[in-house]
């Protein structure tokens, strides 16, 4: 985007916007003196077409429409890697799930529409153990988007140093936990 491009953004910013994230996130994103700490410690930043940091950028600039429509909102696994390598401990993943939020209900396409698919055999897996397995995750996108074999060898080499459990564990009470997925306890409806 060259400076003019730039400029005619800018015009159009939200300066709402910031305000609108912060009281989702409870994140106060004028924490980030934008160190990069961030992007060196996101295992999936070469995915994303922004660093997390970046992204706070767009937000504290208002640039509603190029945050909510960024791949790395849906790319960003909430794995809070980035959280531990901030100095300032901004709650990256908290931003990243107020902008996804926003983004859904004011209907902006998804950058990355796999993962939505993906998102919910997270879920699924979290409902059925307490946490997340991530072998059946896997196996289940899978045979969701009948890809078998493009990324194989990612797997072999999780499976080999040991990333991936084969047999899942269970929380003790994982009552408790598929309560938080009954919709009578979600307290709105879908």
């Amino acid at each position: 985007m060259n400076d003019a491009e730039q400029l005619t953004e800018m015009k159009f910013s939200d300066f709402h916007f910031a305000a609108e994230v912060k009281q989702r996130s409870h994140v106060d994103l004028n924490m980030c003196y934008h160190c990069w700490c961030c992007a060196g410690g996101c295992p999936f930043v070469e995915a994303m077409d922004y660093t997390p940091n970046g992204v706070i950028r767009l937000v504290q600039l208002g640039m509603k429409k190029k945050a909510l429509e960024c791949s790395a909102i849906w790319i960003c696994v909430g794995c809070h890697t980035c959280s531990t390598a901030c100095p300032m401990a901004i709650d990256m993943s908290a931003v990243m799930d107020a902008l996804r939020q926003i983004a859904i209900e004011e209907g902006i396409p998804c950058a990355e529409p796999d993962i939505l698919d993906f998102h919910k055999e997270v879920l699924h897996s979290v409902e059925d153990y307490g946490r997340t397995h991530k072998l059946e995750i896997m196996l289940r996108y899978k045979i969701r988007k009948r890809d078998w074999f493009s990324d194989m060898d990612v797997g072999l080499k999780m499976l080999a140093k040991r990333k991936l459990d084969l047999m899942p564990s269970k929380v003790k009470h994982i009552e408790d936990i598929r309560n938080l997925f009954n919709r009578d306890n979600r307290g709105y409806q879908e």
